[in-house]
């Protein structure tokens, strides 16, 4: 296999005609990757995308081959996968205004161009799931939200359509399955990407710790931090370390934090799959 691509999370190998996707241990936030890793975070991203997929299968083709057919070394963290031709978008859907959509918010009062009622604080359910992509960057640089009609000027009208009619579907079913286990979905992070034969297919992870904000449904409380499910805890930490994005390097992670990380990422996977990691 040849390594085509080194994300912050993921690794992409090409293996004849088909992809390799290996999720890591590494952690991101504030698109910068933590130099401490989190143990089996790559196994249970992999293992949570996987049986998300097989969930919505119904809802949206996707570009799962095998789980299985992939080499030894990477087992439990790797999914083999089609070759697409990727959409450079992440389209985001938000069901409550909390992070870079409370503070877009907060200075405008709307949300990727999107006007929203007044009053609203952190944790508010929005009256409807919106959705507001942003641009893909690469590694060391940083996603931009963008207006939708600067999304179909850029990949076409149609297409654009689609993928917002499909992003919403996605994390309308979703909420719907999460709240029965006791989680709030406040937004996720989908990737699109078409086939040889012009299929438009669920790619790269879906509704995963890493990818979406997992709220405890018995502890939500509009006009504070939730308690989470997902990265939000590095991302509290990192924040309370005084450290920024543009501030250099970034800390190790110390040991607590780690280790209430993983948790939290287990946990996130026995609630929603009903299976014991």
């Amino acid at each position: 296999m040849e390594l085509i691509h080194r994300g912050k999370v993921r690794d992409v190998y090409a293996d004849g005609d088909d992809l390799v996707l290996v999720a890591s241990n590494r952690v991101s936030v504030y698109d910068t990757v933590l130099p401490t890793e989190i143990p089996d975070k790559g196994a249970l991203l992999t293992a949570l995308s996987l049986w998300w997929f097989e969930t919505l299968g119904d809802l949206v083709p996707n570009h799962v081959i095998s789980a299985e057919d992939v080499p030894e070394e990477f087992a439990g963290r790797a999914v083999r996968v089609m070759r697409l031709d990727m959409v450079p978008v992440e389209a985001i859907a938000r069901g409550y205004l909390t992070g870079s959509g409370l503070a877009d918010y907060d200075a405008t009062g709307a949300v990727c161009g999107i006007e929203l009622p007044g009053g609203l604080v952190d944790g508010s359910r929005l009256p409807e799931p919106i959705f507001t992509p942003t641009t893909k960057a690469a590694v060391g640089d940083h996603d931009e939200p963008i207006a939708f009609a600067a999304m179909a000027a850029d990949i076409g009208t149609g297409l654009a359509e689609r993928i917002r009619e499909l992003t919403l579907s996605v994390y309308t079913t979703a909420v719907r399955i999460a709240r029965e286990r006791g989680i709030l979905i406040a937004d996720t992070k989908l990737e699109f990407g078409l086939d040889a034969g012009g299929t438009l297919r669920l790619a790269d992870e879906v509704l995963t710790s890493d990818s979406s904000r997992f709220w405890d449904a018995a502890g939500w409380e509009p006009g504070r931090s939730q308690p989470s499910f997902d990265k939000q805890f590095v991302r509290d930490w990192a924040r309370s370390t005084g450290w920024r994005p543009d501030a250099g390097e970034p800390p190790e992670i110390p040991a607590e934090v780690v280790a209430a990380t993983r948790a939290r990422y287990v946990e996130a996977y026995e609630r929603l799959t009903g299976r014991r990691w």
